[in-house]
């Protein structure tokens, strides 16, 4: 009796959403197409760090070398983003990685899932709004901050901000309203923005190829020397240490890939297009064009502004907090900064939207659900906006950008969206090997006459999901050498336990690197990259699923497999702290679910309902 309790509050944990994407209705707005994803994408992705991250990866990473960082980096992005792709064409809905997670592999990681991205969202959302304001105020010559630090000064280091800050507060409250009034409104908005920033892009880009010479992708150690020597003497240790060894790659490999994990920061953003899931009119062709497009926009920009900065002028000479002003300095063109400056405040409002606009829509799916109080599922008729999502979300960022500094927070933004990276990925790897499941309606093929055939299955029964109905022999043969050109449960079970296998061998791995990085553990990763090698090959050897869809992920299972390790060993380099703020957050989400959440959940309330049902039939079957 014990075991069959534990056994039932186990399947409650891991029960699956079914999601049926025949049906058309939506309780939002159906009015964005393509162009507002790939600008919403691309506002959201170029951020201010387009302007700031390249002169800092530059000089202390990868010297002109920058430009195959961030092509690196596009490629560790493009695989995530390719799964989420797939997602979007596979799964139309509100709700991202977290609905993505419920249809594959349970409601307790679809809580993780959109439990983190909230969390991503609202520091995202609170320090940009800082961001602008700073930015803001530096231009008008920093009255704000002498204001504030005169008469509001808040004296607790450590806890609090130097100052409450106010007009940040003022841009989110601006920016929530817009929200509310609409998406297509909000949508034209960030278009506008959008445009301004490629532009002022643009513009920098054509200067640098203008203005820049070659020769500086061609320094020497003696360029260096003489360039540096009045700060450094005859110390010619320490100029090697912080200059590198000259030419177009000074740091060598190790200071490209230590730039690739820093640039890799740079794409995080696209994920908001797959919250639009039910406000695109073609969902399915939409999603994927607009992720795939958004990164390729802003692979080219990053790309075409460090290649830019680091032909104006030697690398090791650019400012770190504002390079492109610096640069436009040092070749005489110091009106270009006005530029600069309209196109960094731009780029920050349309990533302030970019984070401000998945949020409330992550709160809204969660709480239609059931996993999150009801109250925030509520939408305005007029608008079909969720409109209480949306105040509360942007109620919360006005509160932390007014208190707090965030600079301490920054890293938890990186750990909910990993997070979600790698279980799309996990996901995608998952369902692709899956049989037809008569009841899981988001698998797109199916005609209207095998769904109507397919009503009459229990959602119970559905959710037995990925485990073998008959009995089949598990031989070395039979995994190897599938019989079936199909999928079956067998071979569905066995791509399960692979996958499984895989996250722990990759997670282990990380872990222990991260822990202790020492001659051992390169034997570890030897073995490691075996074992992972030939898992892969026997989820590769297992039939795939032939549902249509208009995109899939290429090269399975290795694209999947590589993102997901790019992810995981990006989160394991965050410090400890970082993980120790992770874990109370996660404890006040924890709570949340298990004291509301998991009664309340829409999927459990189906199950009870089938679950009746079923007994009825039984107690009538026995009394004839």
């Amino acid at each position: 009796m014990e075991c069959q309790k534990i056994i039932n509050f186990g399947n409650q944990l891991l029960r699956r959403k079914n999601v049926d994407c025949t049906r058309d209705e939506s309780r939002l707005s159906r009015c964005l197409n393509t162009f507002d994803l790939v600008a919403l994408g691309v506002g959201s992705t170029l951020g201010a760090g387009v302007y700031v991250l390249a002169g800092a990866v530059a000089r202390e990473n990868a010297g002109p070398a920058i430009v195959i960082s961030f092509l690196i980096a596009a490629l560790a992005s493009v695989l995530a983003g390719l799964c989420y792709g797939e997602f979007g064409a596979r799964v139309p809905k509100t709700g991202s990685a977290y609905l993505y997670s419920y249809v594959t592999v349970g409601e307790l990681w679809a809580f993780i899932t959109g439990w983190n991205l909230i969390l991503s969202y609202v520091i995202g959302t609170s320090s940009v709004a800082r961001a602008w304001s700073a930015t803001f105020d530096e231009i008008i010559g920093q009255h704000i901050e002498e204001f504030c630090k005169k008469y509001m000064t808040m004296d607790a280091p450590g806890v609090l901000a130097k100052y409450p800050d106010i007009f940040a507060v003022v841009i989110i409250i601006i920016l929530t309203g817009l929200l509310i009034f609409g998406v297509k409104e909000s949508a034209l908005v960030n278009k506008v923005f959008t445009c301004i920033n490629i532009l002022v892009l643009g513009f920098v880009v054509v200067s640098g190829f203008v203005k820049g010479s070659v020769k500086n992708w061609q320094l020497t150690e003696q360029d260096i020397y003489n360039t540096s020597h009045s700060i450094y003497g005859a110390n010619q240790t320490q100029e090697e240490k912080l200059y590198g060894a000259g030419g177009f790659m000074p740091y060598g490999w190790k200071g490209v890939l230590s730039g690739a994990a820093t640039c890799f920061y740079a794409f995080v953003g696209f994920d908001c297009i797959a919250t639009t899931g039910e406000e695109v009119k073609n969902p399915q062709k939409a999603i994927p064009i607009g992720i795939v497009a958004s990164l390729l926009i802003c692979f080219v920009a990053y790309f075409g502004v460090s290649a830019a900065l680091t032909l104006m002028m030697p690398y090791y000479q650019l400012d770190t907090n504002s390079p492109l002003p610096n640069a436009f300095k040092y070749v005489g063109w110091d009106g270009a900064n006005y530029a600069v400056a309209v196109g960094s405040l731009c780029a920050l409002s349309t990533s302030l939207l970019g984070s401000m606009f998945p949020m409330p829509r992550i709160i809204y799916a969660m709480a239609e659900d059931g996993l999150l109080f009801k109250f925030l599922a509520k939408v305005n008729e007029k608008r079909k906006t969720p409109i209480i999502a949306t105040v509360t979300s942007g109620a919360i960022a006005a509160v932390m950008a007014f208190l707090f500094d965030l600079k301490d927070l920054v890293d938890l933004m990186s750990i909910g969206t990993l997070l979600a990276y790698s279980l799309v990925a996990a996901c995608v790897l998952v369902l692709r090997y899956q049989p037809e499941q008569p009841n899981l309606a988001y698998q797109m093929a199916r005609t209207t006459e095998e769904t109507d055939n397919n009503e009459s299955v229990s959602t119970s029964e559905s959710q037995a999901g990925f485990l073998p109905e008959e009995e089949e022999k598990c031989s070395l043969k039979a995994i190897l050498c599938p019989p079936n050109s199909d999928p079956s449960k067998f071979s569905g079970s066995v791509v399960n336990v692979s996958t499984f296998i895989i996250g722990f061998l990759i997670v282990g791995s990380c872990i222990l690197t991260a822990l202790e990085p020492s001659i051992l553990i390169k034997a570890v990763w030897i073995i490691a990259a075996i074992l992972v090698l030939l898992v892969s090959f026997i989820i590769w050897k297992q039939p795939e699923s032939k549902t249509k869809l208009s995109f899939k992920v290429p090269l399975l299972p290795l694209l999947p497999v590589v993102s997901i390790f790019v992810n995981v060993y990006l989160m394991m380099q965050l410090d400890v702290g970082t993980w120790i703020r992770f874990a109370v957050w996660m404890v006040i989400g924890f709570i949340i679910y298990f004291t509301y959440g998991i009664w309340h959940s829409v999927e459990a309330t189906y199950a009870a309902s089938a679950d009746a049902e079923r007994n009825t039939d039984a107690g009538s079957d026995s009394c004839k």
